[in-house]
């Protein structure tokens, strides 16, 4: 939700805090919604004959379910009993709206990774945010990110990590909490002529899954020790400092279920 078209707040991304205006967080989903509906009918105007679309910002709950695109080739979900609970090897790409840098990023739009408690991330010493975290998930089915809408910082770690892919800058970060852009309807339109050229990429094949090699070695550097102290007393953690917990999975999609 922190790379949704028009969303320049934090009062906004994180709607549910305490203290937050009920005007606000009405907005906040009504623009989210917008946004879906928007990639949606430009992924189904490019060929697609079955999409499927997880709200899994904040454990779901986000849109306005009564407002989405109606069209039989979409299905609606949410993050239960796992990430993206239909993903399997059927799919031919993942496009991630809505997303945000890794934690630590200087010029980004509330940064993070997961929650504040986790300072820094890595799969097999490479350092990756909920972005990385996600594709490498989706890599264990041969699934391929194929886009990214965000911030700048956002799709610049994208390009980065997956050159190829296809990234929507619809804002620019200002400071933590707040970040500046277009009106949301401009947005909105550049988002949906990069799903375009995102499914054009999905029938040239020229975008590789994120397949780490196995066994995976997955570390989590947490923001205080508490944090570390709790993922720490989760089956095969290994403490290696104060703030520092590592673990072998044999999976690419068991990359963070071990920590949460």
């Amino acid at each position: 939700m922190e790379g949704v078209s028009g969303l320049y707040t934090r009062e906004h991304a994180w709607w549910w805090e305490e203290g937050v205006r009920p005007s606000v967080a009405a907005e906040a989903r009504q623009l989210m919604t917008e946004d879906i509906n928007s990639a949606a009918a430009a992924a189904l105007e490019a060929g697609v004959d079955e999409l499927v679309v997880c709200d899994t910002h904040h454990g779901g709950g986000n849109v306005l379910w009564s407002e989405l695109l109606a069209d039989p080739r979409i299905v609606y979900e949410t993050p239960r009993p796992r990430m993206m609970p239909s993903l399997d090897e059927s799919f031919d790409g993942l496009i991630l709206l809505g997303h945000h840098a890794k934690a630590g990023t200087q010029g980004a739009f509330m940064d993070h990774a997961q929650s504040g408690q986790w300072f820094d991330f890595q799969i097999n010493g490479m350092s990756v945010g909920e972005i990385g975290m996600e594709t490498c998930y989706a890599g264990h089915f041969d699934v391929p990110l194929v886009m990214v809408q965000g911030d700048d910082a956002c799709c610049a770690e994208a390009e980065s990590q997956f050159p190829g892919i296809v990234t929507a800058v619809v804002k620019r970060g200002l400071s933590f909490g707040r970040a500046s852009g277009p009106a949301p309807a401009l947005a909105r339109a550049l988002t949906a002529e990069k799903v375009g050229e995102a499914i054009a990429r999905v029938r040239a094949g020229d975008l590789k899954p994120f397949k780490p090699a196995l066994p995976m070695t997955v570390r989590l550097i947490a923001t205080h020790t508490e944090e570390a102290e709790r993922i720490a007393r989760r089956p095969w953690s290994r403490r290696i400092d104060g703030r520092t917990i590592e673990a072998t999975v044999e999976r690419q999609c068991d990359v963070i279920t071990w920590a949460t």
